[in-house]
């Protein structure tokens, strides 16, 4: 207790600064993992791809890491019920 109260002038800030930045980590997570946001992704990931824009490895390769993101997310939500 003593210690925190020596040291607040230097350590507040900089634990200021972590506990900000670990918020916005957290939010960073939630909107890159959120369901929805995901399945934009692989909407836009078929146009590209019916479009020509992308070769179809890359295509694939893609689509692979999207559809596991939404599978785990789907596997959590059922298992929170």
């Amino acid at each position: 207790m003593l210690f925190k109260l020596l040291f607040a002038p230097v350590l507040g800030p900089i634990e200021g600064v972590s506990w900000v930045a670990n918020k916005l980590l957290e939010q960073a997570d939630v909107a890159t993992n959120d369901l929805e946001s995901l399945q934009k992704q692989l909407l836009a990931l078929q146009l590209a791809f019916d479009m020509g824009e992308i070769a179809e490895a890359d295509f694939e390769i893609q689509e692979e890491e999207l559809l596991l993101a939404i599978q785990a997310i789907e596997d959590e939500d059922d298992e929170d019920e």
